[in-house]
């Protein structure tokens, strides 16, 4: 198994048994903070069996359906997470204003403390592993995830100090008053996901530095006088690339214009990293014939 595979393995498991624990404990409380946090490892675990799903469907290889694969499932996933985040977030804060306005006695509070300290723990090593295995493959849907339970832990910590505030103090404000914190911090940290995930479904080009690095190497490249139309699209984990190359020598056999052109192909898929597919595509003319085709738009 793919350790990404293994990472939403991981998490799914996590998110379970919080579910199991918090639901428990948030409703016997009546805490909001705690059942808020409940909900959120609820959508964690939906999250992340529909993570699995993604990963294990966006690695199989073109068909007769899908000519270039399912590397898109991969973004896809990233948005609806970010979604969920979001909606998520959004009923947590209604739940939080509902009890401003109609204040409710918390009950079971050593109980909740337990639970909350637990499940930092457990969230921050499954945080730790995911950062792992985020730092390891840089995979899309396992950095959004990473980024994800980051939030969740940062949450559960806020949960576990209202929880100690609302003990000492009796002041059941305070459940609420960070319910509504731990929802806006929720939608900020959803938006840099759901960004990330659109504008690859939406093809977004390499990053310029990357374009830039990739024009070195044609223009250092003897046998070609000069090119055109180079475009770039980002799709998950893989990365598509195409040019026109002029060739300084217009009687050059195809043979010979061949193997300059895996000579580039080469060095360009240097450029990544070894858990990126490079796919490259580069058209071999013998002529410059870029006023015939359309002048090409500058970026």
């Amino acid at each position: 198994m793919r350790l990404e595979k293994k990472a939403t393995v991981a998490s799914s498991s996590v998110a379970a048994i919080l579910v199991v624990i918090k639901l428990a404990v948030g409703i016997l409380s009546g805490s909001i903070a705690v059942l808020a946090s409940a909900i959120d490892s609820l959508l964690d675990l939906i999250i992340s069996l529909f993570n699995y799903f993604a990963l294990h469907n966006a690695e199989k290889n073109p068909d007769e359906r899908f000519h270039f694969g399912r590397s898109k499932l991969e973004p896809l996933a990233a948005v609806i997470e970010g979604t969920i985040i979001s909606l998520s977030a959004l009923f947590i804060l209604y739940e939080a204003i509902a009890k401003i306005i109609h204040p409710t006695q918390m009950q079971y509070m050593t109980e909740g403390i337990y639970v909350m300290i637990a499940s930092v723990l457990i969230t921050g090593g499954l945080v730790m592993f995911l950062n792992y295995v985020a730092k390891e493959t840089n995979n899309m849907v396992i950095r959004a995830d990473a980024l994800h339970y980051k939030t969740d832990l940062f949450s559960n910590g806020a949960v576990l100090v209202a929880l100690f505030i609302v003990s000492f103090t009796g002041e059941q404000l305070v459940d609420a008053i960070l319910g509504i914190g731990i929802a806006v911090y929720m939608i900020y940290s959803a938006v840099p996901i759901m960004k990330e995930g659109i504008l690859m479904l939406l093809d977004v080009a390499l990053e310029q530095e990357d374009i830039e690095k990739i024009k070195q190497i044609l223009e250092n490249e003897e046998a070609i006088s000069t090119y055109h139309y180079l475009r770039t699209r980002v799709s998950g984990s893989h990365i598509f690339i195409s040019v026109h190359t002029v060739y300084e020598n217009q009687n050059i056999s195809l043979y010979d214009a061949h193997v300059i052109a895996d000579k580039l192909e080469t060095k360009i898929k240097a450029l990544f990293d070894n858990d990126k597919k490079v796919h490259i595509l580069i058209h071999m003319d013998p002529y410059d014939d870029l006023e015939i085709n359309g002048e090409e738009e500058e970026w």
